[in-house]
């Protein structure tokens, strides 16, 4: 018998731009196994050792002061790969995360993340052309209860988003 690991992933950022320095700050991911959810989850909040965005502050509540005493990405690669291993990855809007994690990663002179990624988000376009996509319109759409998730938290984030990617592939 064939056991199907997937790792709902997300993560939580200074801002918007790794380009311009932005770090990850809250990485969430919950393990499914033949789509149930194990409660074998991965969650740390890291300090990014710069500013984080007001804007991005307002969205997650996360400041500087809460994560001065928290380890840096460097600190936990070992165990992030580890858990990792060769896991498909199910991430809402996959482009934004990887691109932060690959660059945290090839920071500590890792290689860019390699594991297949499920993008729900690309999911959702192709199963509901023209409707709105977002997590929470997502959540809508299910009726799956995301009351809440009055701010954007990893590990919230991906509860939500693994009962809506199980209703997504489901219905296909």
């Amino acid at each position: 018998m064939i056991v199907k690991r997937e790792l709902i992933l997300d993560t939580e950022t200074t801002g918007l731009d790794v380009d311009s320095g932005d770090r990850i700050i809250e990485i969430g991911i919950i393990e499914i196994i033949d789509n149930m959810k194990t409660g074998n989850n991965y969650h740390v909040l890291l300090n990014p050792e710069k500013e984080i965005d007001k804007s991005a502050q307002r969205i997650h509540g996360l400041s500087n002061e809460d994560l001065k005493d928290k380890p840096k990405f460097v600190d936990i690669v070992d165990e992030f790969e580890q858990f990792l291993s060769d896991s498909p990855l199910v991430i809402h809007n996959a482009d934004f995360d990887k691109k932060f994690l690959d660059f945290e990663l090839e920071n500590c002179g890792r290689k860019k993340l390699s594991n297949e990624i499920i993008d729900t988000l690309v999911l959702a376009r192709d199963k509901f052309p023209g409707s709105p996509v977002s997590l929470d319109a997502l959540c809508k759409r299910y009726r799956v209860d995301n009351s809440r998730r009055t701010q954007h938290t990893a590990l919230v984030d991906c509860d939500l988003l693994a009962k809506v990617y199980i209703n997504l592939i489901d219905q296909k």
